[in-house]
């Protein structure tokens, strides 16, 4: 699919992919408004109430989202890391912050959202089975979490194509069972008018509980901006705007009910407005959005650890890629700890009902930092220094009332998802930090003060060859430079003989989709420095990318082929063998750093030690891979020198 044109094509894989949160969120918005309000259903409430979801979305939505923040694309990608990769070169370091917790409470939305979401569609079964309870419920929501955990690794190819068809049909009903409902009390669109949601505000006296659950109806908004990259920005915007015409119907359908005669707070709203011979199709179709909408929020928490990674704010993870699909990604050990969470969170909270009490707090920090980076971003990269002021004020404003709202879920399970993002978020701060206190205290050589050397090691046949080729990673992002670990390495560890060294270099670039190298020669065909220049979303597949970089060495003429008697193709000359060397890193016990830095780089090789070996990362063959393990640092303390006696 071509993304940057709208297509109807488009339109439909894009409601399949991006819009399953938000458009899920019907199950549960005014379910919670009935839970939330202790008055009776008043028209003035009630009229408040839709009132208020039709503006946030309008606002929220539409105006943030849709007509700004999509316009804030890294080459087409969105999210709050992509964001923070366009401007983190323009600002202070303390932007990563940011960067790290919008992440870190994204994730952990992650966890609540499939749960509530199924939870909602399953309950509707107690409308056509009313000896159905809770116990029933809760096992049947665990199956579904089985078939969604376990079909992640082999990705979505096959049946993805059925994600728009079955999301459109879902989001037609909704407008359909709305307008329908609607039918019975008209002047429920008087609601359009803002001034029904202004004296709501200003006059009911738990209006703060009451945005808490107005803000269910958008919490899936970050999604837009996030999966942006899946689908293009006209088309995004498109199937929005046919998206919120039914979405609208159906919460002003669901309004309708709660004015009329036959209202009853015991059954949800949503499926209280579908005929009851309807009631069997919509619990499955509901079911069938839930299980898309839970799929979307997988694939994009595995999109948003892989971008962390990248950008080097999260520990290397095992990634795999189950489709040749552009950016989809598999991440097991993140797929686990998503079905285990998730899972724990339906047995503990039992209900849907119980769950919206603790639903909104994460994401709702989310938005706040995303619209810290935006402003950034509009002051800073697009120079709009006014409008980045208002954009800020107003919906700065605006979304700390909606976190002061669901601030108050904390005590109610609101603590969870925090306990989550704050553990993920001291992950990112340990990683992120460890890294640059790594960076800061390595130390770097000027290959060609070395070449002499090392073309002599290569000559002196008394030394034993240790590989025809070998190759060393390093971190030095100087063309002309490698780390001083490696040529002690090379020279003083263990001369190291070889026809041809190699040093590779992986520099992370801010586009998202990017493949290219160059080659530093330090002495021709012997001693070269290759530079890969790869976006924050490709995988790192050194060895495979040094085969097209070797071949297209020995095509250019800028590599020899080494002489052999035995080979099985039984040519005289082929590349010869390749030997990679890791350095691996070790935390000395007398080194310059502080007791935090200290502390930090512990918890760092720790990390390291528990996550994804580099050979496993490069996709490197380990049979012929060493291992060396040198001192992290190279600063030592100064040591008062002994004093000899006789």
């Amino acid at each position: 699919m071509d993304k940057s044109r709208l297509t109807f094509l488009g339109v439909i894989i894009t409601i399949g992919i991006i819009f399953g949160d938000i458009g899920t969120s019907v199950l549960y918005v005014m379910k919670s408004f009935v839970r939330s309000s202790d008055a009776m259903m008043s028209e003035n409430l009630v009229l408040g109430f839709v009132s208020l979801i039709f503006w946030v979305m309008t606002l929220q939505t539409t105006t943030k989202y849709v007509l700004i923040a999509l316009k804030a694309d890294n080459h087409g990608e969105g999210g709050v890391f992509s964001l923070f990769a366009l401007i983190k070169n323009k600002t202070k370091r303390g932007v990563v912050l940011l960067a790290m917790i919008g992440g870190a409470t994204l994730l952990a939305d992650g966890i609540i959202t499939p749960a509530i979401t199924v939870t909602s569609a399953v309950e509707g079964l107690h409308d056509i089975i009313p000896a159905i309870n809770t116990n029933d419920v809760i096992i049947l929501v665990l199956i579904i979490f089985i078939f969604i955990f376990s079909f992640q690794r082999f990705g979505t190819k096959k049946i993805g194509s059925l994600f728009g068809p079955i999301m459109s049909l879902w989001f037609l009903s909704l407008f359909f069972w709305g307008i329908k409902s609607i039918g019975t009390r008209p002047e429920i669109l008087k609601a359009i008018n803002p001034k029904y949601a202004f004296n709501l505000l200003i006059t009911y006296p738990g209006v703060f509980v009451l945005l808490g659950a107005v803000f269910l109806c958008v919490s899936g908004a970050e999604d837009l901006y996030v999966d942006l990259g899946h689908c293009g920005r006209k088309n995004v915007r498109m199937a929005w705007f046919a998206v919120k015409v039914c979405l609208l119907a159906n919460y002003f359908g669901q309004a309708a009910y709660l004015l009329s005669t036959n209202y009853s707070s015991e059954k949800n709203p949503f499926f209280a407005i579908v005929p009851e011979s309807f009631v069997v199709f919509q619990v499955i179709l509901a079911t069938l959005a839930a299980i898309i909408a839970s799929q979307s929020l997988i694939t994009g928490s595995f999109t948003l650890i892989s971008e962390a990674i990248k950008l080097n704010l999260f520990p290397k993870l095992i990634i795999k890629y189950p489709t040749e699909l552009k950016g989809q990604v598999y991440v097991s050990a993140v797929n686990i700890i998503l079905f285990i969470c998730s899972s724990c969170v339906v047995i503990f909270f039992r209900t849907s009902s119980n769950m919206e009490a603790a639903y909104g707090l994460s994401i709702s920090i989310t938005m706040f930092v995303t619209t810290l980076l935006l402003s950034i971003y509009l002051y800073k990269v697009k120079a709009k220094k006014i409008f980045a002021v208002i954009f800020l004020m107003f919906f700065g404003i605006e979304e700390l009332f909606f976190l002061y709202a669901n601030s108050l879920k904390f005590v109610n399970g609101g603590y969870i998802t925090v306990f989550i993002a704050l553990l993920i978020f001291i992950i990112m701060f340990i990683w992120y930090r460890g890294t640059e206190i790594k960076e800061r205290e390595s130390q770097y050589l000027t290959v060609k003060n070395y070449t002499k050397q090392l073309l002599q090691l290569s000559m002196d046949k008394s030394v034993p060859k240790y590989a025809t080729n070998l190759v060393y990673l390093t971190g030095a992002k100087r063309e002309e430079d490698v780390d001083y670990a490696v040529l002690y390495s090379i020279l003083n560890k263990q001369p190291k003989r070889a026809n041809v060294y190699f040093f590779v270099h992986i520099n992370v670039i801010d586009k998202p989709y990017k493949r290219e190298y160059k080659v530093t020669k330090f002495s021709d065909k012997k001693i070269l420095k290759i530079t890969f220049n790869l976006g924050f979303r490709e995988h790192q597949r050194v060895n495979m990318f040094m085969h097209q970089v070797i071949d297209d060495l020995l095509m250019n003429k800028e590599l020899e082929l080494q002489p052999t008697k035995y080979n099985l193709r039984g040519k005289a000359e082929t590349v010869g063998d390749f030997r990679f060397v890791l350095i691996e890193e070790v935390l000395g016990n007398s080194n310059g750093l502080s007791s935090f830095d200290n502390f930090i780089m512990g918890l760092r090789l720790k990390l390291k030690k528990i996550t994804v070996t580099p050979e496993k990362w490069f996709g490197l063959d380990t049979s012929v891979i060493t291992k060396e393990a040198v001192p992290l640092n190279v600063v030592q303390t100064k040591v008062k020198r002994l004093t000899r006696i006789q």
